[in-house]
């Protein structure tokens, strides 16, 4: 199996299903504008896809937007808008929800501050952002490119929003690559005020 096919496997991310639910109790009905940065094959964009809302699927990888486009049903496909960039690079419009479900690490720490901003900016009033950071203790940590953030980092970052979720886990897996790594994540929903 690829990595393409083992990156894609599992159901719509927790934090993407909680965002989720928290617009339903709000009695929100119609369908969310949507942007998916690190949007990968599509783990979170095609069930979004299916529930009838809209996403702008953002990811530095053709082969992954290509892939994407290849398993969105002919039905989705007009609610379905690609950019092949890095999402540092990238521009959305305004969106109801964000998505980033493991992909902002991969932002360099340059330019995060700029992209974070760009993310809260882009949110409609009372929008939500579902994504994960990582933590000092991860085993990226150090490495080139990616950013990782301390515990009052990560409560820096989410003083312009209304914090619904914020739990900080450790966990030792294999990734989509197969090789066996030290998880030090937080995983967040945030509501733009």
């Amino acid at each position: 199996m690829s990595y393409w096919d083992r990156a894609g496997q599992g159901p719509l991310r927790p934090t993407v299903a909680q965002a989720l639910a928290a617009f339903a109790r709000e009695g929100r009905t119609t369908p969310l504008r949507v942007v998916d940065l690190g949007c990968g094959v599509g783990r979170d964009a095609l069930p979004l896809l299916a529930m009838g809302h809209t996403v702008h699927a953002i990811d530095r990888e053709q082969t992954a937007v290509d892939r994407l486009r290849a398993a969105c049903p002919p039905g989705d496909l007009p609610r379905l808008a690609t950019t092949v960039a890095r999402f540092e690079d990238a521009g959305w419009a305004e969106v109801d929800l964000t998505v980033s479900s493991f992909a902002l690490p991969f932002c360099p720490p340059e330019r995060f501050a700029g992209l974070f901003t760009r993310i809260h900016d882009r949110l409609a009033p009372g929008g939500r952002l579902a994504c994960q950071l990582l933590g000092p203790r991860d085993d990226f940590a150090g490495r080139p490119g990616i950013t990782i953030h301390t515990p009052a980092e990560v409560a820096t970052l989410l003083a312009p929003f209304t914090v619904e979720r914020l739990d900080e886990e450790e966990t030792d897996t294999v990734t989509p690559r197969g090789r066996p790594k030290h998880w030090h994540l937080f995983h967040l929903v945030a509501q733009r005020r």
